[in-house]
């Protein structure tokens, strides 16, 4: 146990060190293996491959231009929105300050409290913000190269069944159950963040919270982050509540969000994202915290595929780890087996075993029993 772990650390010391080339190359894999069905439809009318493969990167490239363009405006918009308001920031903390002096609180306790509001802090926020998106759109040139080479390595891999589903249709289920847990997700996800997005874009507007098609492009890029996802979409809506609007916006602000994410996010979607994965509650959580500690901010979004792909490495191909695989929330047999799910509509081209081979021992065990 103790030379897995001190591997397992180096191992990870290593990624952690590398974070700047494996973070965007991960997302690569993700956005590939999103994409990678669109191929089956064209390929079953007759389409040669190199052709579906070219559409396949079509789609790839789209899905990552758009979340570039929503990140890219919503962040600019968001540094121009915060220096518009740095004046009425400014009143309102002078404000806040007085009033909790004049109710014979501490002076301490009182700057504590609101030194987060301080507008060099929040201008310094907007700025890093900003840095970040362009950060992210630099790391999207490598994203953009690593998809096309994947695309066409996916169409090659697509056919393993047919060259070693007899020898080597351990590894390939696993791959596929891997691919298709990550589509599910992120399936499942998507559709959580839109309606999310939208009702609390609405309810923003409806409120005159400015900057509310900002704050639903927010809620929708932190609904990828299980659990904590909503919190982090949250604050600046509030705090921009606050501003224009004093205690009582910010608390309708705070009551929308408890409403529509708390009850979509917290109590509906885990549960869609659990049958959808098979992860535990509490390993999606951590996994968030985890690994945006590995390989930072992407870490967060891509918590639960890296999470997916280490239990597909490590536990799934060891019969022994069965029983950690039922702790990560996996639906396991006694004989180690996943359990069936129903059958989706999802093209099955790359899914060549409906189950895992049985071994001769093994029929003369069951046999036996």
């Amino acid at each position: 146990m103790l030379l897995v772990l001190a591997a397992g650390a180096v191992v990870l010391a290593a990624v952690h060190a590398a974070a700047g080339v494996l973070a965007p190359l991960f997302l690569a894999v993700v956005i590939v293996i999103i994409c990678h069905p669109v191929r089956f439809p064209l390929e079953a009318r007759g389409w040669p491959r190199w052709a579906a493969t070219t559409v396949v990167i079509a789609v790839a490239y789209l899905i990552l231009a758009a979340l570039l363009a929503m990140l890219v405006w919503a962040g600019f918009r968001f540094a121009a929105l915060v220096q518009s308001y740095i004046p009425q920031l400014a009143e309102s903390v002078s404000e806040i300050e007085g009033q909790l002096v004049a109710t014979g609180i501490d002076t301490q306790i009182t700057e504590t409290v609101t030194s987060w509001l301080q507008p060099a802090n929040v201008l310094s926020v907007a700025g890093t913000v900003s840095g970040t998106v362009v950060t992210i759109g630099t790391a999207f040139f490598f994203v953009l190269a690593y998809a096309v080479f994947m695309a066409v390595d996916a169409a090659r891999y697509s056919t393993a069944s047919k060259h070693f589903g007899t020898t080597r249709a351990d590894a390939i289920g696993r791959a596929t159950r891997f691919s298709t847990g990550v589509r599910r997700y992120y399936v499942v996800n998507a559709t959580f963040g839109a309606i999310v997005a939208a009702v609390d874009g609405v309810a923003l507007w409806l409120l005159n919270v400015p900057g509310a098609a900002i704050w639903a492009i927010l809620a929708f890029v932190t609904n990828f982050v299980p659990n904590i996802g909503f919190v982090l979409g949250l604050v600046p809506p509030m705090v921009m509540g606050f501003v224009v609007g004093g205690w009582q916006l910010a608390l309708a602000v705070v009551a929308v969000y408890c409403v529509v994410n708390v009850v979509l996010q917290v109590f509906v979607q885990p549960k869609f994202v659990a049958d959808a994965v098979s992860l535990s509650l509490t390993l999606s959580f951590v996994s968030v915290v985890f690994w945006t500690f590995v390989i930072g901010p992407l870490g967060a979004i891509l918590a639960i595929p890296l999470t997916l792909l280490v239990r597909a490495l490590i536990l799934e191909g060891d019969p022994r780890n069965d029983w950690l695989r039922w702790l990560s929330g996996d639906d396991v047999t006694d004989d180690g087996a996943p359990v069936s799910r129903p059958a989706t509509s999802e093209p099955t081209i790359d899914e060549p075993v409906a189950e895992e081979q049985v071994e001769p021992d093994e029929v003369v065990g069951d046999l036996t029993r």
